[in-house]
């Protein structure tokens, strides 16, 4: 029944998700992202307090919230430069004013021992959520932007499946007993060759996958990856590599959050998958990786 609800799960939402990060304009995918951020930070707060933490809601709520709207509304859109410079610039600021911030409101608190774990959280949260789901934002802004996430998030679900799947049949060596009993590593070497196997798929096809999305009128030119002459493959091997490396650390460090609580799943919000934590946990470390690279594409 559980796997049966997982499934399900699965196929309502990923075609949501990809019409969403293919078609939505970006002003109304920083909203959708913002939505995701405050859900699972919601649910890192509820976990906090197993950790003895009273957190700030409505500070960190407010303040993420904030984040994103400078995301939706702010210039240099249509500048790819631009665009990548105002992100960094202003996530650095951001990210290193967070914790002065959320300090300056736990000093009006009345039982001062818990204003600094308080604001840590709140730091960490912003950090750890938020600054990831921007950087997809600031993904979908970049030339062949779309198809970036398109192939982040194939990456990821494919390498998610097959560690789920090979597993559950064939797992053995446990990976990280103490943090993720189930997670073995037979799992991971074959989450990493699906992964590795869907990047190189992309990009061998990345022309015909990029018309044919044109065609359908679900995403434009500029969106899509259209260059005749292709770069060499293995950047792209060791990129799909990278990424599933980060994708399966992202689901240990949830894990390790989690087991320190002593609970199984972040919230109850997806049947089958648990909270929205639950699963955005493997994009919250691969995400950065993948803003970097298009950052340094765009630089070139």
């Amino acid at each position: 029944m559980q796997l049966l609800k997982r499934i399900l799960t699965a196929v309502l939402l990923i075609p949501i998700v990809l019409l969403l990060v293919l078609r939505a304009p970006v002003p109304v995918l920083a909203l959708i992202a913002a939505l995701v951020a405050l859900l699972a930070i919601q649910e890192l707060l509820k976990i906090s307090q197993a950790y003895k933490v009273s957190p700030l809601h409505w500070p960190t709520y407010i303040f993420v919230g904030l984040f994103f709207l400078f995301l939706a509304v702010h210039l240099g859109q249509d500048t790819p430069l631009l665009s990548t410079s105002l992100f960094a610039g202003s996530a650095a600021f951001v990210a290193a004013i967070a914790p002065f911030v959320f300090l300056v409101i736990g000093m009006r608190r009345a039982d001062l021992s818990t204003g600094f774990p308080a604001a840590m959280t709140s730091a960490f949260a912003f950090a750890y959520i938020a600054l990831p789901l921007g950087c997809l934002v600031q993904i979908r802004e970049q030339v062949s932007g779309a198809f970036l996430l398109l192939y982040l998030l194939l990456l990821v679900w494919a390498g998610d499946i097959f560690a789920y799947f090979v597993g559950r049949s064939l797992g053995r060596h446990l990976m990280s007993p103490r943090i993720s009993p189930r997670k073995t590593w037979e799992g991971a070497l074959a989450s990493m060759i699906a992964s590795v196997g869907v990047g190189m798929l992309l990009y061998n096809y990345a022309l015909p996958i990029s018309t044919a999305l044109l065609n359908a009128r679900l995403i434009e030119k500029k969106d899509g990856l259209f260059a005749l002459e292709k770069a060499p493959l293995w950047p792209i091997i060791l990129l799909s590599a990278a990424i599933n490396i980060a994708a399966q650390l992202g689901d240990l460090v949830e894990s390790l959050i989690k087991r320190g609580a002593g609970i199984k799943d972040s919230g109850t919000l997806l049947p089958g998958h648990g909270g929205m934590l639950d699963r955005i946990d493997a994009l919250l470390f691969a995400a950065p990786l993948l803003w970097y690279y298009a950052a340094w594409r765009v630089m070139q």
